[in-house]
């Protein structure tokens, strides 16, 4: 339909779209001035000419916040390969040099991949690339958010991704259960699956749904447990476990760390669960730049150390 009259390149000023992806990327007004060096009456002019040039609002009040319609979803990936390429052709083929690079490295997980990476990775950034700045997310769609471009990376277990991203496994980790010192399932030194299944359970869930490794493997056996407290957080288990006397099954390389700060003690699961393998994922369109090639080699080394 808009292909028809579509305008031609030369007819269109190109700081229109800059301000398009600053716009939907941040979703919000004030913020894309302020990445854009405008006023807001300007980004705001911008807007209303690149709703006309595209014959769709782009983005739409919903409650307090902005959210991009579908043609704006489908045209951020395009917009933001297309910019960059374009940026990428008028630095030329000059070497990235992490020691001048000032920028954040957003990346895109759940706590528990924040607990293991954020202090290796950051101290490989102080030592080679003290400009850079990491910010770690727990979005609920970390692949959607590097779709649209507001994420680097994300750091999620092994799945099966569509073809638009690419990845590299970084490690593996396995699960043990947590129970608090003096809990009185501690009389044995091991723990029988079915005491096990007696006992009431915490469940992490980052996304907030229920099932998981541990229900997989016992729905697998005809069996099931009471998950008598569901947590979005990782972080939150040792606490709560200190405190009561449910168990937990988690992340052997995260409990351990934990363990050393609650006053809980970590036991072998009584059923075999398999391991997990901990995944960094991009962008098919950002796998060229030189920036971001450096960024996905620190995290790699960064992940050697855990």
């Amino acid at each position: 339909m808009h292909m028809l009259h579509a305008p031609k390149l030369a007819a269109i000023d190109l700081n229109l779209l800059v301000a398009l992806r600053a716009l939907l990327g941040e979703r919000h007004v004030t913020r894309a001035a302020r990445q854009l060096g405008l006023s807001q009456s300007a980004t705001s002019h911008a807007l209303a000419r690149l709703r006309e040039l595209y014959g769709d609002p782009l983005l739409v009040r919903s409650g307090r916040n902005l959210e991009l319609t579908p043609r704006a979803v489908a045209l951020l990936p395009q917009l933001e390969h297309g910019l960059t390429e374009l940026e990428a052709s008028l630095r030329g083929e000059e070497r990235f040099e992490p020691s001048r690079a000032s920028f954040p490295l957003r990346i895109g997980t759940a706590d528990y991949g924040q607990a293991i990476l954020s202090g290796p990775l950051l101290a490989l950034l102080r030592a080679e690339a003290p400009g850079v700045n990491l910010q770690a997310t727990s979005y609920p769609e970390v692949l959607e958010q590097l779709k649209a471009g507001t994420l680097d990376f994300a750091l999620i277990a092994k799945m099966k991704l569509a073809r638009v991203f690419l990845e590299q496994r970084l490690f593996s980790d396995g699960f043990v259960c947590m129970l608090r010192k003096g809990h009185p399932a501690l009389d044995k030194k091991r723990l029988s699956l079915a005491k096990y299944l007696e006992l009431q359970h915490l469940l992490v869930s980052p996304g907030g749904t229920p099932g998981s490794y541990v229900d997989t493997e016992l729905t697998r056996r005809g069996l099931t447990r009471r998950v008598a407290l569901q947590v979005s957080s990782f972080l939150v288990a040792p606490q709560v476990v200190a405190e009561t006397d449910l168990i937990s099954t988690g992340p052997e390389l995260l409990l351990r760390r934990m363990s050393e700060h609650y006053p809980v003690v970590l036991l072998p699961p009584p059923l075999r669960i398999p391991r997990f393998e901990l995944c960094l994922v991009w962008h098919t369109r950002r796998d060229h730049e030189p920036a971001h090639a450096w960024m996905r080699d620190a995290i790699v080394r960064a992940a050697k150390g855990v």
